[in-house]
């Protein structure tokens, strides 16, 4: 199993994707951050309809959703079926807030960076 990319991995990279600044800013992985980008594209999808759309186990898909549920990425509704039941339905977080949740993390990352700088050596 792959490693999550870390926000680390950003510096030096001239040139980064979204799907990379994604992975590295949450902390998770690259699959994960394409089922966020192709539920922009689908939204209201259910796991059965993602899995398909990304050619992944339904098991893989779920996991990848709860991930972006708890990084803020993505919202799920409870629909009521007709034939009883129900199914859940995801939906992508809009892009600007996305890239402002991103903003958020980078900028709180940086200023810890900053504030290990300042601190070095003033510690025993």
């Amino acid at each position: 199993m792959s490693q999550s990319p870390e926000i680390e991995d950003l510096v030096g990279d001239t040139d980064p994707d979204f799907t990379h600044i994604l992975s590295c800013v949450f902390g998770i992985r690259d699959h994960e951050s394409r089922t966020y980008l192709e539920l922009r594209d689908h939204p209201g999808s259910t796991v059965e309809e993602l899995a398909s759309i990304l050619d992944r186990d339904r098991s893989n898909v779920n996991r990848s959703l709860s991930t972006l549920q708890e990084k803020g990425l993505v919202d799920r509704e409870r629909r009521l079926l007709d034939s009883g039941g129900y199914v859940y339905q995801y939906t992508a977080l809009d892009l600007p807030e996305a890239k402002q949740l991103l903003h958020d993390a980078l900028d709180e990352w940086v200023a810890s960076v900053h504030t290990a700088i300042d601190e070095f050596g003033e510690q025993s």
